[in-house]
């Protein structure tokens, strides 16, 4: 039973299995394309939103540091990724990867965490756009009836049909294509990109040096040691980092991480990219690199415009700008919020039916959902599925106290990948690596520990839920996943075939 918990599914194989017909994906992705999926991603609600929640509560002006702590981190991540989504340009990412080195029941993990990662990013996304329209929409004098707004204030219940629709018609835009999508991506990027140099540009010219000190404020309070809402590493030690003035960096960088959740799905997309081994590593190290010089500038200009304590927690850069005396900009701003995470939901979905079609193909889900259309060459039946169950969440909950699971599952997916470089260096040395991650095991090392490290700074309550996720996960797998597994139902054929063989009586048939 070992054994076929940690069997491995070799590289050549999971490529052999792309290239079924009825399972083919359509090749049509460039690295631009990747990089600007990466960057549509990317940019989104931290940069709109966490900045001024991570300055007013933790970091103070020093939260532009903390985006560089989290770039790093994810920096780390993505010179694995990159190796890995060049050596295995296959749907899934880090299930994927950790298929290839670390056996079923680890892979079987990873993507059970990517399905919650990606499927509550999508939902938690779609309800933040709504907020952003129904702003718009309060400011040109339109209002829609409250129980179609979402929480309806007297009744305590309604649905949120703007972001329920959102997700559909990302779902549909999906299921027609790849190409059509990074079409529609490119467009909506750079209006988004176009607003945050504006914020940026015009930004600086309203900066007061006096704003940016202290750099380095004490936090004003932390939470007690008993509540679950405290960080995990202050109950397990009895302090928190945000007691100390340059330990709350620290702190504030497991908050904007978040901001840069959406990189990793790039290597989702490499069985969809002409040229994976050479696109997929440029598409991840360069939408990273951009998204993180942005969100330093930003975090500095907004900073030095208004003073951190009393910067907005739901629309920070909107409202530094009617600090200033200049709220036209908050339109302006408002807009390219609701534009940039319209990318940001749309690729979540992507790389969410992605990892649900390549656990379908190996029999660890209904195989029904690993069919591609027949015209489209997408995954339609799991896309389909998966953007109706989004919908209906995003629609009817509210996901803000769940939006830190986000953040440890795709820690978690650091971690795994990280490793699996480490294990598939010795295991498969003479694997093909068009992008090999620079001293190993040095880097794979420090991307676990600094992983690990913004993981026990997130709330003691997100690592329960997680727990009950997971918990969850290996009952599905231990009741379908492990006795329909595609690799399993080979090996057991072949050792059939083999005891045939070897029989009296086959021999003498």
């Amino acid at each position: 039973m070992s054994n076929a918990l940690f069997r491995t599914k070799n590289v050549e194989q999971s490529i052999q299995d792309t290239e079924e017909p009825e399972h083919a994906l359509k090749k049509s992705l460039t690295a631009l394309d990747l990089t600007v999926f990466g960057v549509g991603v990317i940019i989104g609600t931290g940069i709109f939103v966490l900045t001024g929640t991570a300055a007013k509560n933790t970091a103070g002006p020093a939260v532009s540091l903390s985006f560089v702590v989290a770039g790093v981190v994810c920096a780390l991540a993505a010179l694995c990724y990159a190796e890995f989504a060049s050596s295995v340009p296959v749907a899934g990412s880090a299930y994927t990867f950790s298929y290839a080195s670390l056996g079923e029941l680890p892979a079987w993990i990873i993507g059970w965490d990517l399905v919650l990662e990606l499927a509550l990013g999508t939902a938690v996304v779609a309800v933040g756009w709504s907020g952003y329209i129904h702003s718009l929409l309060d400011n040109a004098g339109w209002d829609l009836p409250a129980a179609l707004s979402g929480r309806d204030g007297a009744t305590g219940f309604g649905f949120d049909i703007l972001a329920a629709a959102l997700v559909l018609v990302l779902t549909a835009i999906l299921v027609v294509g790849m190409k059509l999508s990074a079409r529609v991506t490119s467009v909506v990027v750079a209006i988004k990109v176009a607003v945050v140099l504006v914020v940026i540009i015009a930004g600086a010219f309203f900066v007061k040096g006096g704003n940016y000190h202290p750099f380095i404020p004490k936090a004003q309070s932390a939470a007690s040691a008993g509540n679950l809402k405290a960080p995990l590493i202050q109950l397990m030690f009895g302090w928190a980092p945000s007691d100390f003035g340059v330990m709350g960096i620290f702190t504030a960088a497991s908050v904007v991480f978040f901001a840069f959740i959406g990189f990793d799905v790039v290597a989702t997309a490499a069985e969809e990219t002409r040229h994976p081994q050479r696109d997929v590593p440029r598409g991840i190290l360069g939408s990273l690199i951009i998204c993180t010089t942005l969100y330093v500038a930003v975090s500095i200009v907004v900073t030095g415009m208004q003073k951190y304590s009393a910067l907005s927690i739901k629309a920070p850069l909107a409202d530094a700008f009617k600090s200033t005396g200049h709220p036209w900009y908050a339109g302006l701003i408002s807009f390219g919020a609701a534009v940039g995470l319209t990318t940001v939901c749309m690729i979540l979905l992507l790389g969410q039916s992605r990892v649900f079609f390549a656990m379908s193909r190996d029999g660890l889900l209904p195989r029904f959902f690993s069919h591609t259309h027949p015209r489209f060459r997408t995954p339609y039946r799991s896309t389909i599925l998966l953007g109706v169950i989004i919908a209906i969440v995003a629609g009817f909950t509210s996901l803000s106290e769940l939006a830190e699971l986000v953040n440890i599952g795709t820690l978690f997916a650091f971690i795994v990948v990280a490793l699996s470089v480490i294990i598939l260096r010795r295991t498969r040395p003479d694997l093909h690596r068009a992008f090999r991650t620079p001293w190993v095991p040095v880097v794979p090392i420090l991307s676990v520990c600094a992983s690990l490290w913004l993981m026990l700074n997130l709330p003691a309550e997100t690592w329960i839920r997680f727990a009950i996720w997971m918990v969850i996960g290996f009952v599905v797998y231990f009741f379908y996943g492990r006795s329909h597994s595609r690799l399993g139902l080979r090996e057991r054929e072949a050792a059939a075939a083999g005891n045939a063989a070897q029989s009296p009586r086959g021999t003498a048939d």
